[in-house]
């Protein structure tokens, strides 16, 4: 899949800026059950024309921009009503730190690529997009990692193998480097292949609902079921729908409507099985107080679609971010 324009006039560029902001969403509309979270960074060097920056990002969430940010206002700004929540948190000045130094390492890599190419002047563009996807129909999901320059592809991450692929002779200096990485290689494919869920009980203290609460999971795919005494549970049980959280991993939680003395009374178990892992949580007292601590975060991240788990995903999202800009040097 070709990142960006074979030409690169004037009017490209702003074919570009305008397919790195619609084009997941053209994805989103062939595909409606189609769920995706996408980061594109596009780099520019050469004159254009007043009005386009030498460097943007954009991140989307279902084919709409939820961040962006650029060389001009050196600023990430949030694109929904939801985000600007998200915005006045620390993990947002991170988020800005990272583009910032995306931002040098792209202008850089420019310089780089166009050695290779035997080029000394003109308009040159250098973009990555990389995210994950899902569908709800099937359970499906994947992720990807892809380079472009220059209209053409450069470089393709393939995620079951763990290998970089170059699609041009001039690539493979690249992918050569990044595949001879094995600490990064390990630490992407981790990422894209699974992580088994964080499975909380939860209860506020003016609702008589518990909430069975799965989170940090990946792929999306995976079963939350009630069991009372032994048997299958499923009256009185709401299960809400699979969400995205900020490190691309996923969330879901079931809720269940029952009065606090019927699950004193009778031995209720919340079951998740992903991957064909199975992770059990018998509903009492102490496994919801123990985890009251965590109802703030997940109510929060139902209203934002985003989660910041209380076992350091925050650093892991961190850590995920500088490593794909460390291999993305070439």
């Amino acid at each position: 899949m070709n990142l960006i324009h074979k030409s690169l006039s004037i009017v490209a560029v702003l074919n570009l800026i305008y397919d790195t902001v619609c084009g997941v969403d053209c994805l989103f509309h062939i595909f409606p059950a189609l769920h995706t979270f996408i980061t594109t960074y596009t780099g520019i060097s050469g004159k254009t024309i007043a009005g386009i920056p030498e460097f943007f990002a954009v991140t989307t969430l279902d084919g709409q921009q939820i961040d962006y940010y650029d060389s001009e206002t050196e600023s990430l700004v949030p694109r929904q009503e939801w985000m600007k929540e998200y915005a006045s948190k620390e993990l947002w000045k991170e988020d800005t730190e990272i583009r910032e130094q995306v931002q040098q390492t792209y202008k850089n890599n420019i310089a780089v690529l166009m050695q290779r190419f035997n080029q000394t002047g003109g308009v040159h563009v250098y973009q990555r997009m990389y995210g994950c996807g899902w569908a709800d129909e099937t359970g499906e999901s994947y992720g990807f990692d892809q380079y472009g320059y220059d209209g053409e592809d450069y470089v393709t991450l393939d995620v079951k193998k763990g290998r970089y692929t170059a699609a041009t002779p001039q690539a493979m200096e690249s992918t050569a480097k990044w595949n001879n990485d094995s600490s990064q290689l390990e630490f992407l494919q981790q990422h894209y292949e699974y992580e088994s869920p964080e499975v909380s009980l939860l209860q506020s203290s003016s609702s008589p609902v518990v909430q069975c609460h799965a989170t940090g999971f990946y792929p999306s795919a995976m079963t939350i079921t009630w069991l009372r005494n032994g048997q299958e549970h499923d009256e009185d049980v709401d299960l809400g729908e699979t969400l995205i959280n900020e490190d691309g991993t996923f969330q879901r939680t079931s809720t269940l409507n029952i009065d606090p003395d019927d699950w004193k009374k009778h031995r209720y178990v919340c079951v998740v099985e992903h991957k064909g892992k199975t992770i059990q949580k018998v509903l009492t007292e102490d496994e919801i107080k123990n985890n009251k601590s965590k109802l703030i975060i997940v109510w929060y991240s139902l209203v934002i679609l985003i989660h910041i788990s209380v076992r350091g995903q925050k650093k892991k999202k961190k850590n995920f971010y500088f490593s794909f800009i460390a291999i993305s040097i070439l």
